[in-house]
Formats: structure tokens, sequence, C-alpha cells
């Protein structure tokens, strides 16, 4: 009998002659390999929306394909453009609402401006179920600005609270706890766990007394008990587990909250940091600037909402333009984080799809066709400038499809997508 140790030996590998046979001791051969340095890397996401718009004349290309002119928004990525697709003609179907959008930019659900709305699973819980067990963090949601908004949603239409501070994230990512403080983990975990479990014999027993319509809305809160489940025994996992060390020094607070560019550049790198020490393969960025006056910005004294109702007055434009540059400059410096990073030899960012956007095409007026987007990254054969119908405009959520099944997730649909985004191929 012939034994190759190339491959992991199964244990029960016998040795044979003679009519006999005999059992193998434990060899260290027997132990799973780890991944091959020519195994594939991991797939990874970025997703990204500023909830205030951006100003669409400097972002759209007039010329279709690869031969578009850059745009003033557009030439400061201009690094990456022949990893990078922009998209013009494409909305989120039946979204509505104005800034109400906002909660449905990864989530597809339609009809955000109703009283009676509930929102849906995004696209990044969708993806953290299928790789979330591989890393601390299933996913991370993040927020540069003010308020706490999260792109991030349950399957039960509950918004995941993001981390809006430098100094928390780094944090989470790289401080260890203390021995007590795993322990009162460990401990919280346990009662959630025992609680969920009486919980489900409750459900049970509930469902049998209920009829059709109550019982579909118990079979969605139902859902959302298993979906905690499977997140707690995850994160149990991952308690005693040493976190990744780093030469990184932790950030300082920003105090000023308007400083938009230094506390994009700090949260920025973090992402990268995370992604990079394959703490988390998924991620979520929200841009809040509604409500900020940025500091730091040549030319900006207003206020980022008041700008946005610009009513085509040159002055407040050129003040938001100014604004919106300093978005795209923090964006550029991500990417080229991304791009410098190396894994396998070729760029991070080979392997990370960054999908950037906006909710509102077209803040000044609150419409929620049009969006501006763009898809950075991620081993798709990029065209250049995907250019569909400006006025019946193509379904955004076809690329939320697009984007599942470079994550290795068999799905020919996503919320209204039903189909991956037309002319993008992946490699």
């Amino acid at each position: 009998m012939n034994i190759s140790l190339r491959t992991p030996m199964n244990r029960r590998t016998l040795l044979g002659g003679a009519g006999a046979t005999l059992a193998l001791p434990f060899l260290e051969c027997m132990m799973p390999r780890l991944a091959h340095a020519s195994s594939p890397p991991p797939r990874r996401f970025v997703g990204m929306m500023t909830n205030m718009g951006i100003l669409p004349e400097f972002f759209f290309p007039t010329l279709a394909g690869r031969d578009y002119e850059a745009t003033p928004y557009l030439d400061i990525l201009k690094a990456h453009r022949e990893r990078m697709t922009v998209f013009s003609g494409v909305s989120l179907p039946g979204v509505d609402g104005g800034h109400e959008s906002e909660k449905c930019f990864l989530t597809g659900a339609p009809g955000a401006s109703r009283g009676s709305f509930r929102n849906s699973v995004s696209l990044d819980q969708v993806m953290a179920e299928k790789t979330g067990s591989a890393t601390r963090f299933p996913s991370l949601p993040v927020m540069i600005g003010t308020g706490n908004l999260s792109l991030s949603w349950t399957r039960s239409g509950s918004m995941i609270p993001p981390i809006t501070s430098p100094v928390a994230l780094y944090q989470q990512l790289f401080i260890e706890d203390t021995a007590e403080g795993r322990a009162e983990s460990l401990r919280r975990l346990k009662r959630d766990r025992s609680l969920l479990d009486g919980m489900k014999e409750q459900f049970k027993a509930l469902q049998q007394r209920v009829g059709a319509n109550d019982r579909e809305r118990l079979d969605q809160y139902f859902t959302a008990i298993r979906d905690l489940e499977s997140s707690l025994a995850a994160s149990e996992n991952w308690v005693n587990r040493p976190k990744p060390k780093t030469t990184t020094a932790p950030p300082i607070d920003i105090a000023n909250v308007n400083d938009f560019k230094a506390n994009a550049r700090a949260m920025l790198d973090l992402v990268r940091l995370a992604l990079e020490t394959d703490s988390t393969r998924i991620v979520t960025v929200c841009l809040s600037t509604g409500n900020l006056t940025p500091k730091g910005i040549a030319g900006v004294s207003s206020g980022t909402h008041p700008l946005t109702h610009h009513g085509r007055q040159p002055e407040k434009i050129a003040e938001l333009r100014r604004i919106e540059e300093a978005h795209f400059q923090s964006l550029a410096a991500f990417f080229d984080g991304l791009s410098a990073a190396k894994e396998q030899d070729k760029p991070l960012l080979d392997h990370t799809a960054c999908l950037y956007g906006t909710n509102m095409g077209s803040a000044n007026a609150h419409s929620n066709d049009n969006l501006p987007t763009l898809l950075v990254g991620g081993n798709f054969k990029h065209v250049g400038h995907l250019a569909f119908d400006r006025k019946s405009n193509y379904p955004l959520s076809n690329l939320h499809v697009s984007l599942l099944q470079r994550l290795g997730i068999e799905t020919n649909e996503f919320s209204t997508g039903k189909g991956t985004m037309k002319g993008l191929e992946m490699v």
C-alpha cells in the first residue's frame, strides 16, 4: 500500500499486508494543512455611500466605454481607472423618499417614503452569512460624519449600529480584552444563547395557535432568532483567539466632528487594516455629512446640507464642489492603500470589490434616479463607463447580484435584482 504525504492523511488510514491490517498512530501529516500559497485569496467587499448625493455634472462622463473623458471627480481617481467601472442611468426600482432612501442603498427595499415601510436585509449581511465565520468580525459597519446611520440591516429589518469612532474601531480590531473581559463575554454569550433556546420553545408553541398571516410574521421573527444564534456561535469561537498585531499607532479621537478629512483618513486607514489582517472581509461605510460644516477645506464656510439645496446658484455649487472633491480625495487615498497592500504578490484591491455611490441622483431635487455609482477592484472585467438610459433606468440591484456571485454565493436574485449587471463580467 503506497501512502503519499503530499496531502493530509486520513486518521483512519490502515497498513495492510499478508491478510492483516494495522492502524497507524497519530502523525503530523494527518493534521489539516493550511491553505497553500497557490490557493485563491479570499474575496472581500466594501460598500460605501454618501447620503447627501453628489453634483452629477462633475461625476458623469459624456462618452461610454473605456475611452471616456475623465470628469473632475473621476480625475481624482485616475490612478485606478483600469480597475474601475463608472455607472450612469442606474437606480433602485421603487426606492423613493428623497433622504429616506439612504436606508435602502444596500437593501434595495422599495417604498422608503411609506409610513409602513419595513427594510429588508442588506447586501453585506447576505455576504456575511456566507463568509462571516472565517473572520473575527463577520462584518463591520462604520460611519464617518454625524448621526447614527448604518448601511447594514438584518433580515428582520433592523439597522445594525455603526462604529463611529476611529479609537473604538482600533480597540475592537487590535486591543486584547482582559481575562476578566473575555470571561464576561463568554458568560454573556451563553446567557444570550440560553435565552434564545427559551424563545424557540415559546415560538413553537405560539405558532400552533395563530392564523396564517401571523404565522408569516412569526416566521420572519424566527429567522431573526436563527441569524442571531449563528452570530453568537461564531462570536464564541473567537473570544479566546489572539487578535492580530499591528505596528500602526492607535488613532487619537478627532475632537471636531466637522474635521471630515481627518476623520475619513483615520477611519478608512483602519478599514484597510481590518481587511489586510483578515479581521473581516465585509465592510460598510456610510458618509453621513448632512449636518457637517467641513473644517479644513479652503473656501468652505457653509453646511453640506444647505449647500445641496443650491438652486443652481454658482457660488453655492462651487463651495459644494470643494466638499465633494474632499470626499473623492479620501476615496483615492483609500484605494491607494488597498492597491499598495499586497496579497500573494497582487494588490489587495484586486480581491476587494469596492462599491461607492449615493442614494440621490440630485440632492437639490431630492430625486432617487440616475444614481452616481462606481465599482473599483474585485477582479471584475472593468469596462470604463457603463452607460444606461438616464430616463428609464437600469436596476442597480442587478449589480448587487453580481457582487454576491463574485463572493461565491450562488444566486440570481437579490431584492429587485433578477440577474447580474449587464455589461459587467467577472474575471
